[in-house]
């Protein structure tokens, strides 16, 4: 091909790089919006695809109490204020104040009506303690129910939400269910450090206890991590979330969470599904992977680790409650009312997955 002197040639379209014309600029411009809808489309279907649960929440105004949760509210306040009013610090720095919590555990189950027995283990091989109380199941024995709650607080904290709450509503469920003669086995465990330096390492008390577990052959079908229950603010923005979900779920924090991982997820929905038709207190849920903030968060990890379900109920601790973690965590920021409708709520909860 030959050009004349001061001829423009013409660019091979293998070499173009922006559109040339109105035409060109639109196609680019489809193009690129097609792309953008998959590449932020896909994590969305994702998460909401984690995010979807069986039934409705609750919405509208509570109905009053009971009698059976006004009965339940004063025996959950009477143990929060002995775990972190009268022992209050409850962290491995303090050992005698870590022992006298599981002591009053121990002494509440025998009250309940349970033989309590303790888990030892530590450097020592009994300066750390787990508490156990066990009712024995009917036809489905062999299959076994485990419902937890950690009862250590972080270093310089009285921990009355993370985790007064979880034991308190652990002692009361193991109440309830006393005279229930479920079909699977219930266990009903205090765990000891959770918090760190012991979180998410082989020193955990559920990890212990999940690892005694495996090696026994136990046959776990649930495991319930009872997680900091009792914050609940109905202002709206109260409540956080990870990147992406905050546009799936309600920003009043008003609600209970039950949080699963992947493999859980059948548990998860099963269990949410039962406190929403029983309940009438707001609840969401999520089955997610691991790498999503806050899932991992309580003991239910530590049965993962052994291949177990599990799922964690909390009112999420870190994304709702102001005082996390911190001194003001008291027993006066406790919302006793919600917290006693969740406790009863998760009792039905767990008697329908111990009958199967």
């Amino acid at each position: 091909m030959r050009y004349e002197r001061g001829a423009v040639s013409p660019v091979p379209n293998s070499m173009k790089i922006l559109p040339q014309d109105r035409r060109e600029w639109k196609k680019a411009g489809l193009r690129m919006g097609a792309f953008t809808s998959v590449f932020l489309g896909i994590p969305f279907m994702f998460a909401s695809w984690c995010s979807w649960m069986p039934g409705e929440s609750h919405r509208g105004a509570a109905p009053p109490l009971t009698e059976e949760e006004e009965a339940v509210k004063a025996r959950v306040q009477a143990h929060i204020e002995e775990l972190a009013g009268r022992i209050g610090e409850r962290s491995s720095a303090v050992v005698g104040s870590l022992n006298a919590a599981s002591d009053y555990i121990a002494a509440q189950f025998a009250d309940a009506g349970y033989e309590a027995r303790f888990q030892e283990y530590g450097p020592a091989k009994s300066l750390y303690r787990n508490v156990e109380a066990e009712l024995a199941g009917g036809a489905r024995s062999g299959e076994i129910v485990v419902v937890g709650a950690h009862y250590d607080s972080v270093a310089g904290t009285i921990g009355a939400d993370d985790n007064a709450t979880g034991v308190a509503a652990l002692i009361e469920i193991a109440r309830s269910l006393r005279d229930s003669a479920p079909a699977g086995t219930i266990r009903f465990v205090a765990f000891a450090n959770e918090e760190p330096p012991f979180f998410q390492t082989e020193n955990m008390g559920s990890f212990q206890y999940a690892a005694r577990c495996r090696a026994n052959n136990d046959n776990i079908v649930a495991m319930f991590a009872l997680e900091s229950l009792g914050y609940y603010d109905s202002t709206p923005g109260s409540q956080k979330y990870p990147a992406l979900f905050r546009l799936l779920y309600p920003s009043r924090g008003d609600f209970v969470g039950f949080v699963g991982n992947w493999h859980s997820r059948r548990l998860t929905r099963r269990a949410i599904q039962r406190f929403r038709e029983t309940t009438p207190f707001p609840s969401e849920g999520i089955a997610a992977p691991e790498f999503v903030p806050g899932v991992g968060l309580s003991d239910q990890w530590s049965f993962w680790r052994q291949g177990y379900s599990g799922v964690m109920v909390t009112d999420t601790a870190m994304f709702r409650n102001p005082n996390y973690h911190q001194s003001a965590e008291t027993v006066d920021s406790v919302c006793f009312d919600s917290f006693a409708r969740v406790t009863v709520g998760l009792a039905r909860v767990i008697q329908t997955i111990a009958n199967g």
